[in-house]
Order: C-alpha cells, then structure tokens, then sequence
C-alpha cells in the first residue's frame, strides 16, 4: 500500500466520523423541524436541544479534519472540488453557521416570535447542510470534476447521483438522530415521546433504505464507475449496510433502543465506506487517481505524525465528552 493511499485512508476515517458524529447531530434537525407546533412540539425539541447540546460544535472538528488533510496532501484535486462545487458548498457554509447561530440564539430569544424564527432556520439549516453535503460528493462520484480548470457549476451538482446522495445524506442522518432521540428520551423517563419518535424513525429508516436501493438504478447511467464498484469490490458493505438497517428496524420496532444505535451506526457507516471503496482508487472518478493526485512525501509523512498525535490528544477528550453525554447524570 503505498504511502497517498494510507494518507488518503487517514482522510475518509474523517469522512466516515463526520457522517456518523455530524450525521446524528445534523438528523435531530429533521425532528426539530417536524415536530409540530410551539406547544406540541416543545417536549421533542427540549430533548433535541438537551441531546446535541455538549456535542454540536465538537463534531465540526472532524470536518475541519477532512479539509485540512484534503487540501495539504492532495492540493490539486482540492482545488479543483472547491471551484467547480463552490455553489453548494457555500450553502454548506451558510447552513453550518446559520445553524449554530440560531441553536444558540432559540436558547436566548426574548418572545415566542423569535424563538420560532431561530428554530425555523436551526431546523431548515439542519436539513439543507447534509443535503448539499451529499450533492457534493455525488459531483465527485459521478466524474463531473475535471482534474484541470473547472466544471460546469450547475450540472456537476444538480445531477441524478448528486440528488439522490442528498437525499441519501438526509434520510441517514434523520435515521442516526432517531435513533439516538428515542434512547435518550427512554433513559429520561419520557416513554410518551419515545413511542412518537419511535414511528417517526422507522418510517424515516424505510424510506431512508428503499432510496439507497432505488438509487442503484440511475447509477448505472449516470455514474458507471461508480456503480461497477458498488456491484464488485464494496457489494460485501451493501449487504452490511442492508443487513444492519433491517436489525435497527426490527430493534426499533422492539423498543430495543440501546442495541438500535449500535446497528444504526454500522448500517450508516457501511453506507458510506461502500461510497469510499466503490469509488476507489479514483480521488476525482474518472480523472485522477489518489496516488497521481498525491502532494510531496515529505508532506504526506507530516500529515500522518500529525493524525497519530491527534489521535493521542484529541480522541480521548471527545471520547469522554460522549461518555458524558450518555451518562444518567446528564438525563433530567
């Protein structure tokens, strides 16, 4: 294995943290948003704002992780992403910050009114961010970023792949908040809210399942490379991910919500590695390889002490800010 290639598996371990810790915070969003009105709604969104609370702005480390890496060991291919997909990636922006914005501003609103306002654009902002996450990396996997000068600015983006991975993005995270919600509202004693969440995250999972599925078929058109890689080296991580959505499903369905987000994760994060490894050992499909795309060894040696000394320091705090998260002691 050679040296761009473990680097650039050093970046999709990024990647895959960003789309299960940044999935489940962006996906409580989902519920935020239908939850209702003031009243009715008010005992999910105190839960969404008491479960992603200690822990909304640290998972915005993994994604300044994936950037600073992408951009220091594969310079070029960056560059190339960030100006052909700058539309939806400037709304990606403009959703992570409104979002923290407005969590924090609902907290403090003076009226009713403002409050409604903040939770409006916490709740849209929550949905939109993965949304264009997801189109991004449909540009990318559908081949529509040349390697040199720069793609067109609608089509690379507002494509069949792009659509369905924003919907795909969407659906997963609502699935991993779901699942999440209704533990947390069982471990503090709220069986009531539990139960509607219950539902809610069983028809999100279906629904979430039956577009990965039905997403295979316009692959074939529209990303061919894509798709032969789905169909041969990450087929083992399909049926992982199918086999692990189905158990969450029946655990859901079963009340078991403690074991669901176990299952949860693994059916997400098959998801996402089957993306990683059908794609491989193309960085941009179809126009540059990870190794052609790779920066100086020096550089790729430096990027790799500095994971492992991250690792050391900063994967034992998050570690224990989620143990805490998780703890009765933090359960009303």
């Amino acid at each position: 294995m050679s040296l761009a290639v473990v680097v650039a598996a050093a970046l999709f371990v990024g990647v895959l943290a960003y789309a299960l810790f940044g999935g489940a915070d962006f996906g409580s969003g989902f519920y935020d948003l239908t939850a209702g009105g003031a009243a009715r709604g008010a005992e999910l969104r105190t839960l969404v704002d008491h479960s992603i609370g200690p822990v909304w702005e640290a998972n915005h480390v993994w994604l300044i992780y994936v950037l600073v890496t992408w951009w220091t060991a594969f310079p070029e291919t960056f560059a190339a992403a960030m100006s052909t997909l700058i539309l939806p990636m400037l709304l990606v922006l403009l959703g992570i910050v409104l979002r923290g914005a407005s969590f924090a501003f609902r907290k403090y609103a003076a009226t009713l009114g403002q409050a409604r306002l903040f939770g409006a654009i916490f709740a849209i902002s929550s949905v939109i961010t993965p949304f264009f996450l997801g189109t991004v990396a449909g540009g990318i996997a559908s081949g529509r970023v040349p390697a040199a000068g720069r793609g067109d600015l609608w089509t690379s983006w507002l494509n069949p792949t792009s659509i369905f991975g924003g919907i795909i993005a969407v659906g997963t995270c609502a699935f991993l908040a779901g699942t999440f919600l209704c533990a947390d509202a069982r471990r503090s004693g709220q069986q009531n809210l539990a139960e509607q969440l219950q539902w809610r995250t069983l028809a999100v999972g279906a629904v979430t399942g039956i577009v990965v599925f039905a997403a295979l078929i316009p692959l074939q058109q529209d990303a061919p490379t894509l798709a032969d890689g789905l169909q041969n080296q990450a087929a083992p991580l399909i049926v992982v991910s199918a086999l692990a959505g189905a158990a969450t499903l029946v655990l859901v369905g079963i009340r078991r919500f403690a074991v669901a987000r176990v299952t949860a994760l693994i059916a997400v994060a098959a998801v996402v590695m089957g993306w990683g490894v059908g794609q491989y050992p193309w960085l941009l499909v179809d126009e540059v390889t990870i190794v052609e795309a790779a920066g100086a060894p020096a550089t790729l040696q430096a990027l790799l002490v500095a994971a492992g000394l991250a690792a050391i320091i900063v994967l034992p705090a998050l570690g224990y800010l989620y143990q805490l998260t998780q703890t009765e002691s933090w359960s009303r």
